[in-house]
């Protein structure tokens, strides 16, 4: 049976490992590879696959290494030269069963915080990088708001179980901007609640249900009025679309609460 952890990796970054079948493991988005090293020497285990979601160094920095020691292992990205370890270069709709895993993985597009940015979406889960975080959603770096703001759409349009397994714990302080933007939500009350329990006692947010980010994340709700009317106070204007909404929002996390 599949099992997914967190290695925490800097102050708030999280490496997802995945296991399966003894004596073999699968990790996503190593930013550094000494926590990997240690935990796959504590269980015993190789490492069969690497699964990387886009080029930021906190993300890739221990591929080297971890090639270096385990030079079977495939490392699966995006076509990217800006990540130069990979083994395998993916693309939309292209899915993968990495080594040791019974688990069939698809490919989705979802640039924005990068221009070419993906997500892996299987057994339920999605491993989507910086797109979409518990609470709020990345930065815009070489990506485009527009392209962020469809790729977010792609997302919500997913089975509203999917545990959403992004790469940071991030999530009070996205919790803090929603409340900005939603303020007296009940839904939202209850989450920071219960997340602020679970970081008190050193737990993770993540993953977190996607029907839980369509009922609290600002940025999966650029449809919704109350956020729309929030987007125009802070943007100073009508606002026609989704798009428009969702960079009003972005830029306002930027400027005045990030």
């Amino acid at each position: 049976m599949l099992e997914i952890r967190p290695i925490p990796a800097f102050e708030d970054n999280y490496i997802w490992l995945l296991t399966e079948e003894p004596g073999t493991a699968v990790v996503v988005d190593p930013g550094d590879a000494d926590p990997v090293l240690d935990r796959l020497h504590a269980e015993n285990r190789i490492l069969s696959a690497i699964l990387v979601t886009h080029h930021h160094g906190d993300h890739i920095g221990g591929l080297s290494v971890l090639r270096a020691v385990f030079p079977d292992a495939r490392i699966y990205g995006p076509v990217d030269r800006r990540i130069r370890d990979l083994t395998d270069p993916l693309g939309e709709g292209t899915v993968v069963r990495p080594t040791g895993l019974s688990v069939d993985f698809r490919v989705m597009e979802v640039p924005g915080h990068t221009s070419t940015h993906i997500a892996y979406l299987g057994a339920g889960c999605l491993f989507c990088g910086d797109t979409l975080f518990a609470g709020g959603c990345g930065r815009v770096f070489d990506g485009t708001f527009e392209q962020l703001s469809d790729s977010l759409d792609r997302i919500a349009a997913l089975p509203p179980e999917t545990l959403v397994h992004c790469a940071h714990e991030y999530t009070l302080a996205n919790l803090g901007f929603a409340d900005w933007v939603e303020p007296g939500s009940p839904a939202l009350s209850v989450r920071m609640e219960s997340d602020r329990k679970r970081r008190a006692t050193d737990r993770p947010t993540v993953p977190s249900r996607l029907e839980l980010e369509l009922a609290t994340n600002p940025f999966l709700r650029t449809r919704v009025p109350e956020v729309v009317q929030a987007a125009e106070r802070a943007a100073g204007r009508p606002l026609g679309s989704a798009r428009e909404v969702f960079r009003a929002l972005r830029q306002w996390k930027d400027d005045d609460y990030d």
